[in-house]
């Protein structure tokens, strides 16, 4: 689940949380120590398997009701616990956001149809650690437009992935996915961030999507946070659906996310989030 960035459009309900994260200061940014990784990569590895789970799941005539239940019995059967699940008040497993849903999709009895595109975001806890990941899924035959969109977003979260190292900026990260979405004619959606992530859902610090090179908080080997751009292939104004969740995009085009986990090491990054079934690293 996404966290939103503190300069929210004013049809937007203000996240308090992510307003009093803004509030901190950037040293506040936590580093975690090496006995901490192993309890991070089983949370991630666990959430990236949900996703692998829905591959063949997604299709024409299913529900993302059925996709939920389906992730709640693998979360329980695995010793986890669906971190969304109670959030907020948020009453469901996964985010499942369909086509102009640009996140916080929910999910609900309505059909999946062909050509339809869809963000399945899953976090899950693992004994007191989180791991947060989403990915992109068409169903049936998506149009030319719609899976250029999804390719572009997964391209553009790796470019952002490849900027970390210790010593970098955030705002490195942020530039280089900003550059190559608006350079498609695309555009980042800057109400929502990435997020740190850890023994808490969300921490410092916010990774906006957009940017200046050389900006921002220096990266430190043991932080870690999540990278997940959500990109719009019209405008990128957004507004937020009465039941308090759902955000679409204003002008009703489609929009795609992805979502990683990264740790940041002394010598790069380390994908926190991969598993068997995790779409291949682009070139």
């Amino acid at each position: 689940m996404s966290e939103s960035h503190s300069e929210l459009s004013p049809d937007l309900l203000l996240d308090r949380e992510a307003i009093e994260a803004a509030r901190r200061s950037a040293f506040a940014v936590a580093t975690h120590r090496p006995e901490d990784f192993d309890g991070m990569r089983r949370a991630g590895r666990l959430a990236a398997e949900v996703l692998d789970l829905m591959v063949p799941e997604v299709a024409p005539g299913v529900t993302t009701a059925k996709l939920d239940k389906i992730a709640f019995e693998y979360a329980m059967d695995h010793g986890a616990l669906p971190a969304c699940l109670g959030y907020r008040g948020y009453r469901h497993t996964l985010c499942t956001s369909i086509n102009h849903v640009v996140c916080h999709g929910i999910p609900a009895d309505r059909p999946l149809k062909d050509g339809d595109i869809l963000n399945i975001d899953v976090t899950l806890v693992v004994d007191g650690w989180h791991g947060d990941t989403s990915r992109m899924y068409c169903v049936g035959e998506p149009s030319i437009q719609a899976k250029r969109l999804c390719d572009a977003t997964y391209h553009a979260m790796w470019l952002g992935i490849r900027r970390v190292r210790a010593g970098a900026y955030l705002g490195d990260i942020g530039h280089a996915i900003q550059t190559y979405v608006e350079g498609l004619g695309y555009s980042v959606v800057r109400e929502f961030c990435g997020h740190g992530i850890g023994s808490q859902f969300h921490e410092e610090p916010q990774v906006l999507h957009y940017g200046k090179a050389g900006t921002g908080p220096r990266l430190e080997a043991g932080m870690i946070f999540t990278i997940e751009p959500m990109v719009n292939a019209g405008k990128s104004g957004i507004k937020q659906l009465g039941d308090g969740w759902t955000v679409v995009t204003k002008d009703h085009s489609l929009s795609a996310q992805w979502e990683h986990t990264i740790l940041v090491t002394e010598t790069g990054f380390e994908v926190l989030t991969l598993s068997a079934g995790s779409p291949p690293v682009p070139a």
